[in-house]
C-alpha cells in the first residue's frame, strides 16, 4: 500500500508544478477543501481521512524547522527520550478519549519516523549543497514545539472521528486518496512525499 501512495501522491504533485519542486513550499498551504473531490470518494468519509493525512503533511513541512534547528549542531536527529516522552503522552490521552492506547502511540511512531525521513533527506541536500543551507535556526523549544503539539492535539481529535472509517473495508483505498490530496494541497517536493508514505502505515485497521 505504502508504493501505491507513494506513486499517488508524486502525481499529485506533479499535476500541480509539472515537476516536483526542489523544495517544499512552507507558506501558508492549500487545505484538503480547496482541492477538487474525487468523483469517486468525495464522501465524509474520505474528507475525515484527509483532515488526518493533511495533519501529517503539516507536521512534515514542521520537519523543515527541526533539521535547520539541529543542523550543523551536536543534536542529533534520534532523540530517543523525547521519542518516549510524546508516546507515552499521547498514550495516556488517548485512554480518556476513548481510543486504543497502542494504535495511537503506533500512529506517533509512525510520524516521528517520518520527521526523521524528511529530516535525514535535508541533511543530505544540505551537506551536497551548502548553498540550499538555512539562514536562521529556529528555536525548537520556543518556535517549533508550540507548533507540533497543536498539531498533536489535532491529530489526536482527528483519530477520535476517524475511528468508523479506519476500521472499514475501504480505509486503505480511501487514505491513499486522501494523501494524494493532501500532497497536491500542502504542494508536497518529493522527499516529504516519501516522509508522507512513512507516516501512514497504521492509519487503517
Amino acid at each position: 500500500m505504502r508504493s501505491v501512495l507513494l506513486a499517488v501522491c508524486a502525481s499529485a504533485v506533479l499535476a500541480v508544478s509539472g515537476a516536483a519542486p526542489a523544495v517544499a513550499d512552507t507558506s501558508t498551504p492549500v487545505r484538503a477543501g480547496a482541492v477538487a473531490s474525487s468523483p469517486t470518494f468525495s464522501s465524509t468519509s474520505l474528507t475525515s481521512l484527509t483532515s488526518l493525512t493533511d495533519l501529517f503533511a503539516e507536521r512534515l513541512l514542521v520537519a523543515d524547522k527541526v533539521a535547520a534547528a539541529k543542523y550543523g549542531t551536536d543534536k542529533p536527529i534520534d532523540d530517543p527520550v523525547r521519542e518516549q516522552q510524546i508516546l507515552a503522552d499521547v498514550s495516556a490521552r488517548a485512554v480518556g478519549l476513548g481510543l486504543d492506547p497502542e494504535a495511537v502511540a503506533a500512529v506517533f511512531r509512525d510520524q516521528i519516523e517520518a520527521n526523521k525521513v524528511v529530516q535525514r533527506g535535508l541533511y543530505a541536500r544540505w551537506d551536497a549543497h551548502p548553498e540550499l543551507r538555512p539562514a536562521e535556526r529556529p528555536d525548537l523549544v520556543k518556535e517549533v514545539r508550540p507548533i507540533l503539539d497543536r498539531i498533536t492535539n489535532e491529530l489526536l481529535d482527528a483519530l477520535r472521528e476517524t475511528v468508523g472509517v479506519r476500521a472499514g473495508d475501504l480505509c486503505e483505498v480511501r487514505l491513499v486518496l486522501a494523501a494524494g490530496r493532501s500532497a497536491r494541497g500542502y504542494r508536497l517536493d518529493g522527499l516529504h512525499v516519501e516522509g508522507l508514505g512513512r507516516a501512514v502505515p497504521s492509519v487503517c485497521g
